[in-house]
């Protein structure tokens, strides 16, 4: 199956769910029907990548998305190592289980340093941390996605 490219995206209608994939937790955030803005709507951790596509595929039809973006952790020479081979593999298992939904993949270099500097700037310190730092990154790399889809 060809890679969906985030510009295919604009052929599709609905809200988009963007997905920060990580071995122990999977961060989840959600368009407006409008695409303007992302939301996060919190994390799952199923354990495993089977589970996690599983669940993921799950919230994206109770949220009667019409599109997915995965973050693409890539180095910062442009590089992929691992990572974006497990996110690539995680990927096509949510293609898998979404036959009639798209399935894009968007560079996400420096995600996480961007959310981490946020939850430094607004005090977000110890457990509460970490549930938040899935999420918030998961709603940048879909902000990310939707600027690119409006330009």
């Amino acid at each position: 199956m060809s890679e969906t490219k985030i510009t295919d995206l604009k052929e599709t209608r609905g809200r988009i769910l963007g997905v920060d994939f990580g071995d122990t937790r999977t961060g989840l955030a959600v368009s407006d029907i409008s695409r303007f803005l992302a939301s996060g709507i919190g994390y799952v951790s199923p354990g495993g990548i089977e589970k996690t596509a599983d669940k993921v595929a799950e919230v994206a039809r109770e949220q009667k998305v019409g599109a997915v973006v995965v973050g693409l952790p890539k180095n910062m020479d442009g590089s992929e190592g691992f990572r974006a081979e497990r996110c690539r593999a995680f990927a096509e298992l949510l293609r898998e289980r979404l036959e009639n939904i798209p399935v894009a993949m968007i560079d996400e270099r420096l995600t996480t340093m961007s959310a981490s500097r946020y939850l430094n700037e607004t005090n977000t310190r110890g457990s509460h941390r970490k549930g938040v730092i899935d999420t918030l990154s998961a709603q940048i790399i879909l902000q990310n996605a939707l600027d690119r889809l409006k330009n």
